[in-house]
């Protein structure tokens, strides 16, 4: 890549949380059974007339604000000509000119070097249905048509695949932290069409770009684009011409395929629908939807860093997710300790959600219980090791923390009489060693901590054993 530079940028489509679909009032719950959502509208019947879900402009409206996109008051609907056997009505519903929000940017941060990523556009658009290849045949699963998306449109301002995996990370936080879509996607709820070009270092025109569809994981986002730059570089090397095709990325073989050539925007002849009118959009409700935002993840990110003093790594991954950050923000209510707390939310909480598929707020652990775990083991009444024993389930069922480590018989020795009594005993019962101790062989003081966790059968208060030891050996 010394002679050339990649040029990137994406199309990340979003499907947006609403309860019913974009143009008629169909549900969007996933995992139905094949084609029993779908009604005259969604299933492109002829003389069956779309009205436009509020909810849907509300919610493309806030990821626009999000985005510090131009929110328009107005905005209208263009039918997209083209065929797919998934598009019952022949043409895709979308925004052409104007869209519903442009002009927007996002910061992103790699390697430590912040580069600013221009937002083209968003606009509102009805997704396609589903073919099914199964036995040598295809079936169309129109449960998925009409689903109310919105396209975010990047300009080409990444360099890398990481930076490409980053933006789209950020973004994806952004939506779920707002509520603008569930961010599912393994469910198809989010996923994005990569463009790449290369061009030769220096250069300001663009090369020929290919676009690679349909990548729904950051990980794949960042593979396909990395193998797109280098086959582009080798073709180049070897004075191949780049077509400007779509193509798609296998995750199994690590590569991406041809699948057909590339349509520009007159290939699609966009005209306005004549079956909806034009979006408009009052300066009163904008207001409104503004004054309702949530914390977002970037000033979340910097409030986490200053108010708790949180390391950089984990106060992002909290930032970033919002439920997350909320839980351990509630937590904090009962036990504030920011750093215990934000540790065993990411030692043990996180990964057992993880595990188990679910949401922090989907838990049976509460934000009190976690935080009566974090204000015990500070307390010394029970070690981070033996936090971590009982976790699994403290977080199955929900139950009280000191409760369960006294019934499991975990509580720490932390009377400072009684464990005096025990170091003394140790010391007279090892006279050599703690002269050896004095002597300066100071590794012994693992011996030592060692006996009396013997005796105790490990229940000993860990800090307050060494203390004592220390003033005992001197």
């Amino acid at each position: 890549m010394a002679s050339y530079e990649a040029v990137i940028g994406l199309e990340i489509h979003a499907q947006l949380k609403t309860a019913s679909k974009l143009f008629c009032s169909c549900s969007t719950t996933f995992g139905a059974q094949a084609n029993e959502q779908v009604c005259e509208v969604c299933s492109g019947m002829p003389g069956a007339l779309p009205s436009l879900n509020e909810k849907a402009v509300e919610l493309a409206a806030r990821a626009g604000m999000a985005l510090h996109c131009r929110v328009n008051h107005y905005s209208l609907f263009s039918r997209k000509n083209y065929f797919y056997p998934d598009l019952p009505d022949g043409f895709q519903t979308s925004q052409f000119t104007p869209p519903i929000c442009e002009h927007g940017h996002l910061d992103i941060t790699v390697q430590g070097q912040t580069r600013r990523i221009g937002i083209t556009r968003i606009h509102m658009e009805n997704d396609a249905g589903k073919c099914v290849h199964s036995q040598g045949v295809t079936l169309v699963d129109l449960n998925r048509a009409g689903m109310p998306l919105i396209e975010i449109v990047s300009e080409p301002d990444m360099r890398s695949a990481e930076e490409a995996a980053e933006f789209m990370r950020q973004v994806h936080a952004i939506l779920v932290t707002i509520g603008a879509t569930d961010g599912n996607m393994e469910e198809g709820s989010m996923r994005c069409d990569a463009n790449v070009s290369l061009r030769p270092v220096g250069s300001s025109r663009f090369g020929t770009r290919t676009e690679t569809k349909n990548l729904n994981s950051f990980r794949n986002i960042q593979r396909a684009i990395e193998f797109e730059i280098h086959r582009q570089e080798a073709a180049l090397e070897d004075g191949e011409p780049i077509f400007q095709e779509t193509r798609l990325f296998d995750a199994v073989k690590q590569v991406t395929q041809a699948m057909r050539s590339k349509e520009d925007a007159h290939d699609y002849r966009y005209f306005p629908n004549p079956d909806l009118p034009p979006v408009i959009v009052s300066e009163e409700q904008l207001q409104e939807w503004r004054a309702d935002m949530p914390e977002l993840p970037a000033p979340r990110l910097k409030r986490f860093l200053a108010q708790y003093g949180l390391g950089e790594e984990e106060a992002a991954a909290l930032a970033a997710n919002k439920a997350a950050a909320d839980f351990f923000e509630a937590a904090l209510q009962t036990c504030n300790q920011p750093r215990r707390v934000a540790g065993l939310m990411q030692g043990e909480f996180l990964r057992e959600c993880a595990a188990h598929g679910i949401t922090p707020c989907e838990a049976k652990m509460t934000p009190a219980r976690l935080g009566e775990l974090a204000a015990i083991i500070e307390k010394g009444v029970i070690s981070p090791r033996m936090a971590h024993e009982i976790f699994p389930e403290l977080f199955a069922n929900g139950v009280s923390p000191e409760q369960l480590a006294a019934e499991r018989g975990l509580v720490q020795v932390s009377d400072v009489g009684e464990l005096e009594g025990i170091v003394d005993a140790v010391l007279a019962d090892n006279p050599a060693e703690a002269a050896e101790y004095r002597g300066g062989k100071t590794k012994l003081m693992a011996f030592f901590v060692g006996q009396i966790m013997k005796r105790t059968k490990g229940k000993a208060n860990p800090a307050l054993v060494n203390d004592l030891l220390q003033k005992k050996l001197g």
